[in-house]
C-alpha cells in the first residue's frame, strides 16, 4: 500500500462513517478497486479508531461532563448502555450464524447500499409527518432497543451505521438535534467494541502494511472524520437526506450491475 492510497482510503473511512453512505461499504469497494486484501483488516482497524478520536473532539464537552457528573447524565448512560447491549447481542448472533461473514465478502454489497437509500428516506418521511421534540432523558427502554437493534445491522457493508441510527431515532421521536447526539456517542462503544473483536483476526490475517501509510491513514481518517461530524450535525438538524439517498441507490445499482452483468471489476468472492 502507497501513501497515496492510504491517503484515499483514510479519507473515504473519514467521511463515510459519519455522512450516511456507509464507511464499511466503500472501504471495501475501494480496496477492491486497489486490489487490496493482505493486512486490509488491520488497516481498516486502525482508520476505525482514527475516525474515534474524531467523535471524542466533537464531543469532548459532553463526555468530560458525562465522565465528571455521571448522576447529572445518567439517562444519557443508561440508555447508551442498554442500546449496546442490544447491539451486542445482534452482533454476535449475526456472527454465530456465519451471516456477517458472508456479507463482508461483497456479495451483498449492492443490495445493503439500496437497503440504507430505503432507511434515508424512511427518516426524510417520518421528519415530514411529525416533528420530534423528545430528548434523550424522556426515552423509554424500548427506544434504546430499537435504535441498538439498528445499529447491530449496520456491520453490514453497504449499510450505514449513522443513517440506521438517525432513523431509528427519528421514528422514536427524538429530536433532530438529540438524534444527532444520541447516534454520535453510540458510535464510541461501536467502534471500540468492532476494533477490539477485530485485533485478534486482524492480526492472525498479518500485518504487512508499513508504518507511513498506517501513520498518514489515521490522520486523514481523523480530520476528515472531524469535519465529517460536524457536517452531519448541521445537516441533521436542518437539511434533507435525500441527496445521500440517491447516491447510495445509484452506488448499489451500479455495483450489482457490476457484480452480475458488466463484471469492469475483478470481485474477490
Amino acid at each position: 500500500m502507497t501513501v497515496w492510497i492510504a491517503i484515499i482510503l483514510g479519507l473515504v473511512q473519514g467521511l463515510a462513517e459519519f455522512l450516511p453512505i456507509s464507511s464499511s461499504g466503500h472501504l471495501l469497494l475501494v480496496q477492491n478497486i486497489f486490489g487490496i486484501s493482505n493486512g486490509g483488516m488491520f488497516f481498516t482497524v486502525l482508520l476505525h479508531l482514527g475516525t474515534l478520536a474524531a467523535v471524542l473532539v466533537v464531543y469532548r464537552k459532553i463526555i468530560i461532563d458525562m465522565l465528571i457528573h455521571p448522576m447529572k447524565h445518567k439517562f444519557h448512560w443508561i440508555w447508551l448502555i442498554a442500546a449496546t447491549l442490544v447491539t451486542v447481542v445482534i452482533a454476535l448472533a449475526l456472527k454465530k450464524l456465519d451471516i456477517l461473514d458472508a456479507a463482508e465478502s461483497g456479495r451483498a454489497l449492492g443490495f445493503c447500499f439500496i437497503i440504507t437509500a430505503i432507511l434515508l428516506v424512511i427518516c426524510d418521511l417520518l421528519r415530514k409527518r411529525f416533528d420530534g421534540k423528545c430528548t434523550i432523558p424522556e426515552m423509554k427502554w424500548y427506544h434504546a432497543a430499537f435504535i441498538g437493534f439498528m445499529q447491530g445491522i449496520a456491520p453490514f457493508p453497504g449499510i450505514s451505521r449513522s443513517g440506521a441510527t438517525i432513523t431509528a431515532a427519528t421514528a422514536c421521536k427524538l429530536s433532530r438535534e438529540e438524534a444527532a447526539q444520541f447516534s454520535f456517542l453510540l458510535s464510541i462503544p461501536a467502534i471500540v467494541g468492532g476494533a477490539v473483536l477485530e485485533i485478534p483476526e486482524a492480526i492472525k490475517e498479518g500485518i504487512t502494511i508499513g508504518a507511513l501509510p498506517c501513520i498518514v491513514g489515521v490522520i486523514v481518517a481523523a480530520v476528515s472524520g472531524y469535519f465529517a461530524v460536524k457536517f452531519m450535525i448541521r445537516l441533521i438538524t436542518k437539511r434533507s437526506l435525500t441527496g445521500f439517498a440517491v447516491y447510495t441507490f445509484i452506488l448499489g445499482v451500479f455495483v450489482l450491475l457490476d457484480q452480475y452483468v458488466l463484471h469492469l471489476n475483478n470481485w474477490n468472492f
